[in-house]
């Protein structure tokens, strides 16, 4: 398969008639684009200790499901999207211990909860924003002993990185909100 096809594969199965799976679908499969590239980053930016981050593949699945689940079922399939980014936080607070500053993702997956839901369904991107504040208050802290511990110098780096991706895709998904709101505006 050449890369053109496999882009032109991709493209048709994140597509979808309403904007907002489109844009969900997007997202989704840019983090799983990204997901590969995270034990790079942290072996650049963090130290060599990066066996941990292999635990974070265990949700490549269901970002990569995203779009099929929305074919399906829409609603659902736009939800997914928020809520597996909030269990793969969760995860990999436990892995690489709060000190990671990896809580962050939060941020993103509740703006993602508000970006791909219309106003008539408000009410489920506040359940989801709902849910990583619950899981911020009531986790933080409470999740033992991480896989491995790194050294402060380690977690300063590592606070550096997560900050840049979160900052990363927070822009992103804004970008793609933008971009939902002029399509409004010019219907």
């Amino acid at each position: 398969m050449s890369l053109s096809s496999l882009w032109q594969s991709l493209r048709a199965y994140a597509a979808h008639d309403d904007p907002l799976v489109a844009t969900a679908n997007l997202i989704a499969l840019v983090v799983v684009s990204n997901q590969p590239f995270y034990p790079l980053y942290l072996y650049w930016i963090v130290g060599p200790d990066i066996a941990p981050s292999f635990w974070l593949f265990l949700s490549t699945p269901f970002f990569a499901a995203v779009p099929a689940v929305a074919r399906l079922y829409p609603t659902a399939g736009r939800a997914l999207l928020p809520v597996a980014g909030i269990a793969n936080t969760m995860l990999s607070a436990k892995v690489f211990g709060v000190a990671s500053g990896v809580e962050m993702f939060l941020i993103p997956c509740v703006l993602i909860g508000f970006v791909v839901f219309r106003p008539s369904e408000r009410l489920i991107g506040f359940a989801i924003a709902g849910a990583a504040f619950l899981v911020f208050t009531f986790l933080h802290g409470r999740y033992g002993a991480p896989v491995h511990l790194y050294s402060p110098l380690e977690y300063a780096a590592f606070v550096k990185l997560n900050a840049t991706s979160v900052g990363t895709l927070t822009a992103f998904v804004g970008l793609l909100a933008s971009g939902l709101i002029g399509e409004r505006n010019n219907r």
